[in-house]
């Protein structure tokens, strides 16, 4: 039983707006999601850091989800900046039943286990004080308090944890959540978002006692990476 994670598969099975647009690594992207989760056996299990359809309702969603459930192996998935079809967990599980998807779970104010490691996250938010609105600093204290839930579930065990947006990028530090991650003792982060050229402002390596690491699909050639 190992686990995996990805971010930003950004599939569009069911609207018209496929990734393939912006060639590179994006050519042909849906086959090679296929071909990197040849290495996920049934009894794994893969967390997915958000972005996962284009899809603007659940409706438009379907196929979107219908393909990530048929892919080997249980999967987490915590929310994106893209992840327009989300309003609730409860809606989302509702609409997983009606479509019979089975292997999906929601990483949202709780925390799964995984061998006895704990495994977090939330979203997460870019705030800037000197240039971020009123509006985001109060997105990321939403964000702050849901990861808190997240890590306080996990109790004692071991903690690794997922976002989307990266607490770390460039020159850029969001200490609320270095806080968080100091006060619990995490040891990893993995997140996704950053795409392309912005890949080298990605943060990667070890900060603060943490490891950090960054999984958007593009950047890890559609491959899910190997955690445990």
């Amino acid at each position: 039983m190992s686990l995996y994670t990805i971010g930003d598969l950004h599939l569009s099975l069911g609207c018209d707006k496929p990734m393939d647009i912006f060639g590179g690594r994006w050519e042909n992207y849906v086959e090679k999601i296929l071909e990197g989760f040849e290495a996920v056996k049934p009894e794994d299990t893969t967390v997915l850091c958000g972005d996962h359809t284009w899809g603007m309702n659940l409706l438009e969603a379907r196929e979107d989800f219908l393909f990530i459930d048929a892919l080997p192996g249980k999967k987490i998935i915590l929310k994106g900046n893209h992840d327009y079809w989300w309003s609730t967990a409860t809606k989302a599980y509702a609409f997983f039943e009606e479509c019979a998807i089975k292997s999906i779970s929601i990483l949202n104010n709780n925390c799964y286990f995984h061998d006895g490691v704990a495994i977090c996250g939330t979203r997460g938010w870019f705030y800037e004080e000197e240039k971020g609105t009123e509006h985001d600093k109060k997105v990321l204290n939403r964000e702050v308090l849901r990861l808190e839930a997240s890590l306080k579930a996990a109790g004692d065990a071991e903690k690794i944890v997922f976002l989307h947006y990266p607490p770390i990028f460039g020159r850029y530090e969001c200490r609320e959540i270095l806080e968080l991650f100091a006060a619990h003792r995490v040891k990893k982060c993995f997140y996704g978002h950053i795409h392309g050229a912005g890949c080298a402002l990605a943060f990667e390596g070890l900060r603060e006692g943490c490891e950090f690491r960054l999984v958007s699909a593009d950047h890890v050639r559609f491959t899910p990476q190997k955690i445990v």
